[in-house]
């Protein structure tokens, strides 16, 4: 199926239009929303490594706003349970029933705020909703509904008290990125009240427009040449020699739904090498493994893909040489 040239450019409009609305809200922050955005029409999730008070809360509140959806927020504690997330089933005495009552999960835009200090047992509760959309409870499976964005957050810095993410789960995230500090002139507009109220924004597009829209971007076309480079920037992370575990098949396929999208998101039908260089580093940079060895050298994973695009040709440069 080739998309129609009217098609990508609406897509590229909404997708801008939506960019501009969340940005009334999140001053000075355009490259992360748009990696979130691109994350939620990817039918992806992201993981933001924030210090406090950087404005993840309002980001998702802005998101779900925009798109006229729920959205929810989990504070992760070492004692929050997993029924505390997806709900549980609960005996009626008057009606002689069983009835379901829905977690937090149950919304458009969740953010799981400090996901790192619940037990190992509670974040592996998030895994079933994350990789497939819905929870099962006593034996009856129950959607969650779309769109569906987890946006969860770890603090850097305070690391007492807090369990690491296993790879595993760390894997069910399309993106890692951080918003990190406004720069200094959003930080002045910011403290003049320049930043709308999330409660204040308006809707861009219903929900079931922006499913449409995911369902767009799966239908961008994808040159083998482009397919070729993300398998051999797949392959130079597995045998790098910094990386005891390089990316999996799954971030594979994640970096190709991603380069997708952000290729629709530009305004065109096909995909290039740049929207691949573009997305490397959010995708694929928290699925490796280092060796310890280059952790206390001051290796960071983003700096080891940064060098594999440097040493890995795109697909131009490469049937030139």
């Amino acid at each position: 199926m080739t998309i129609p040239q009217e098609q990508a450019t609406w897509f590229a409009d909404t997708f801008r239009q939506l960019a501009e609305n969340v940005e009334h809200a999140v001053l000075g922050k355009r490259h992360v929303i748009e990696l979130v955005l691109v994350a939620m029409l990817s039918d992806g999730h992201v993981l933001l490594e924030d210090v406090p008070g950087t404005g993840k809360t309002s980001l998702a509140r802005a998101l779900a706003q925009s798109v006229q959806g729920t959205n929810t927020r989990i504070q992760f504690t070492p004692d929050l349970l997993p029924g505390d997330i997806t709900g549980i089933t609960v005996y009626d005495q008057k009606t002689g029933v069983f009835e379901f009552h829905a977690g937090p999960v149950f919304a458009n835009i969740v953010l799981a705020d400090e996901i790192n200090r619940a037990s190992p047992k509670t974040q592996a509760a998030l895994l079933e909703v994350m990789e497939e959309g819905k929870v099962t409870i006593d034996a009856v499976t129950r959607p969650v509904g779309v769109p569906f964005l987890v946006i969860a957050t770890q603090n850097p810095v305070e690391q007492a008290g807090t369990y690491r993410l296993p790879e595993a789960q760390l894997d069910r995230f399309l993106m890692k990125t951080s918003l990190g500090y406004p720069d200094h002139a959003a930080t002045v507009r910011i403290l003049d009240g320049a930043a709308v109220p999330t409660s204040r924004l308006d809707a861009v597009i219903t929900p079931q427009a922006l499913v449409g829209m995911a369902d767009l971007a799966r239908e961008v076309y994808t040159n083998a040449l482009v397919l070729d480079y993300i398998a051999r920037i797949v392959d130079a992370t597995r045998s790098a020699e910094q990386v005891r575990l390089g990316v999996s098949i799954r971030g594979a396929l994640a970096l190709t739904r991603a380069t997708r999208t952000r290729a629709i998101s530009q305004g065109r039908t096909y995909a290039t090498p740049d929207d691949v260089k573009a997305l490397a580093g959010p995708v694929l940079s928290h699925r490796l493994i280092l060796h310890p060895e280059a952790e206390f050298d001051g290796v960071t994973a983003e700096a080891v893909i940064g060098q594999i695009l440097l040493d890995v040709p795109p697909p131009s440069q490469r049937e030139g040489a």
